[in-house]
């Protein structure tokens, strides 16, 4: 190879190198987009909506992510929580007495719950203030919410077995109008 074949290879060589590592970096920069935007997809649900904690145990963290410290620690399965905001597979949740925090989506079912808020409610047999009590529930108590009506200020609900009637305003795990069959 002559100095002119030499030289001509070397400019070659150089220009296909300075593409491949273009090509690489380019490559780079697209998946680190594309993993940035999969970080930061919601799941596509209604924000805010009401989920109830899947485990015994459940950590809140401040921020979304593993490397954030827990503030909070919960341990009662069932307990209703609002996701108030998304970040990858972070949910940011407030819980009952407005405490908010991070809480991973693994952590978090779809099942609805409710708190009693307040003071000691009656639960009833009927949607109806007038209708006798199956049960009194304390302020704490957590149950399913069965079904609630659109157009009802009563859902129908399940604590600890008793079914029964509670009025929307004296629970926490629901929105007023919102439907749930």
């Amino acid at each position: 190879m002559g100095p002119m074949e030499s030289t001509m290879f070397m400019k070659s060589r150089a220009i296909f190198l300075s593409l491949l590592a273009g090509i690489v970096l380019a490559g780079g920069l697209l998946l680190s987009t594309g993993a940035a935007h999969a970080q930061n997809q919601s799941s596509g649900l209604p924000l805010p909506r009401f989920v109830s904690l899947r485990a015994d145990e459940v950590n809140m963290r401040t921020g979304p992510g593993v490397q954030y410290p827990v503030e909070w620690v919960y341990k009662r399965q069932g307990l209703p929580a609002e996701i108030i905001a998304e970040y990858g597979t972070w949910r940011k949740v407030r819980d009952w007495q407005g405490t908010q925090g991070w809480m991973h989506q693994s952590m978090l079912s779809g099942k609805r719950n409710f708190v009693v808020v307040g003071v000691e409610r009656s639960l009833r047999r009927a949607a109806d203030s007038d209708s006798s009590a199956n049960a009194y529930v304390e302020p704490g108590v957590v149950g399913q919410l069965v079904e609630c009506e659109s157009a009802s200020s009563w859902c129908q609900v399940e604590v600890g077995g008793v079914s029964g009637w509670l009025r929307r305003v004296d629970v926490w795990g629901v929105y007023r109008g919102e439907e749930i069959k």
